[in-house]
This record gives C-alpha cells, structure tokens and sequence, in this order.
C-alpha cells in the first residue's frame, strides 16, 4: 500500500470518467484510498485533483475554490444533454444571429446570476442522480442555483455550417458551462450545446501543475496543503492534546485550519468552535 499523503493533479483526457481515473491511479498507487474534487465529464479535458490517503480529506475544501475553464459553443443545434454527448433535439438557422447579440447576452452572465444545472447532471432529486431520472424517461425539474461567474472572454467567432462560439470562463464551484452554451441558444431562439471542454483551473491547482495517468506525480500533503488552507503550526503538547481529540486555544484563523506538528507532518484539521480550536479531523495518535 502506498503510505505517502498527498495530491495527484492529472490532465484528464477526453473519453474517461472521473472515476476511470481514481480506479486506475487506486492500482499504479497501490490503495484504495483515492478520491477526485470536481467531476469532469467524459468529454472533458483538464486539470482534475485527486487525493491520495490522508489528503482525501481535504478534497472537499479544494472542491468549493474557483474553476477555470476553455469552452467551445455551437450555435444551431439543441441536444438532450446540452453537450455533443447528447441526441439532437433540434436544428436552426443561424444566419440572422449578430455577433453583437451573442457578445450581448454572454455579458449578463458575469457576476452572480440564477442558474439552472443541465438536466443530465450529478445533481439528486430526491434521493435520485438526476442523468439517472432523465435516462428512465421521467421529466426533471432542477431549480436555479446562485453560482458567480468571475470573468467570461470571447476568443473567437467562426461561422459556417453552425455559428461556434469559443470562450474563457473564471467561475465559482457549481457552475455548469453547459448550461452557459444551452442559455445562450435559447436566448437567440436557435438552440445551443457545447462541443468542447478543457478545465485550466481548479484552485490552487493549473495545467502546469498536471502529471500524466501514466506517471502520476503525488505532490506532498503536508506542503501543498498551505495553498488550500490556512496553517497552524503547533508545539509538541498542543499535539499530545490533538490526538487526545482536545480542543486548542482558537485558531486566529477563522474557517478551517491546517495543524502541522514540529515534524512537518499534518496533525489535524481545526475549526473555531465555543470552547476554542476544536479538531473536526485527527492524523495522529
């Protein structure tokens, strides 16, 4: 079993699941403890983290922090999952569509806007995937979330047999770039999906960060951690109370906090609660 702690940052190719890739990295690390933060689709490429042993803990404060995305639209066709994964539900003419509109309407996403996730998504509706609702043929109905947009670029423009939009989106967690390119169709009453995906950002992590699924580099828990979460370095009798599951003096941090021990090693994950540091997550014993 592999025993070091750490994050994996994998360049996804096209045509796996975000499971295929815990699985495969599960057997090159030799253990089961393995875990993603933020799924890619299938059809999408980029930068996806992974955890491995301890680190899995912290996958889900990565999970909630800024995502960066490349993004391909094509205008002219709706399809059944608002990507080119789906059936095509509808074909249009582009024709009278200026880029000015297309420029105008994709202004209104940035900042934080009501979205409604894309029908074929992970998200549960009573206790159910809703993919798994739209593939029994049932009629899904999935309420608008706030989600923020930071940025959003137009790269380019191309006309020909459809009109395909390229674009640069920073995003919060939550947002669905599909529901993007299904929005803007429908706004110019001709339908849109999206025809391709690259994700270049999941906070703190980039495609330079990227190792491949062949040779996976783990990237050392104890100093990638700081880049995710603020640090607390505690004294050796701080941490004979942290594996005694004690709370500590509060944190001048507030949220989650990191507590490294002397050694360099990650003890615990603290938060400020009303009898001080509380440890919501120990390492030690």
């Amino acid at each position: 079993m592999s025993l070091q702690d750490g994050f994996v940052i994998i360049d996804k190719p096209a045509g796996i699941t975000s499971h295929d890739v815990v699985a495969k990295l599960r057997k090159t690390l030799g253990t089961k403890q393995v875990g993603h933060a933020g799924t890619l689709d299938p059809m999408a490429t980029g930068v996806l983290v992974l955890g491995v042993n301890k680190a899995t803990k912290f996958l889900q404060y990565i999970t909630q922090g800024k995502k960066a995305y490349h993004a391909q639209i094509r205008l002219g066709q709706a399809t059944s999952s608002d990507d080119a994964q789906g059936e095509i539900t509808s074909t249009s003419d582009t024709s009278n569509v200026s880029d000015q509109e297309i420029r105008d309407f994709l202004a209104t996403q940035i900042g934080s806007i009501m979205q409604v996730p894309t029908k074929v998504s992970a998200i549960k509706i009573n206790g159910q995937r809703a993919y798994d609702l739209v593939r029994e043929g049932k009629e899904v109905d999935i309420p608008a979330r706030q989600i923020e947009i930071y940025n959003l670029d137009v790269i380019e423009i191309r006309r020909g047999e459809f009109l395909d939009i390229e674009i640069n989106v920073e995003c919060s967690a939550g947002t669905y770039i599909r529901s993007i390119a299904r929005d803007l169709g429908s706004s110019l009453g001709v339908g849109g999906h999206l025809i391709s995906l690259r994700r270049s950002l999941v906070a703190p992590f980039s495609l330079s960060d990227c190792s491949s699924l062949e040779s996976p580099e783990i990237r050392p828990l104890a100093s990638e951690i700081s880049k995710v979460m603020s640090v607390r370095n505690v004294d050796l009798l701080e941490v004979k109370e942290l594996s005694f599951g004690r709370s500590l003096s509060a944190s001048n941090s507030d949220g989650p906090v990191v507590a490294l021990a002397p050694d360099g090693k990650v003890a615990a994950i603290l938060e400020n609660r009303e009898h001080g540091a509380q440890p919501v997550a120990v390492f030690i014993s």
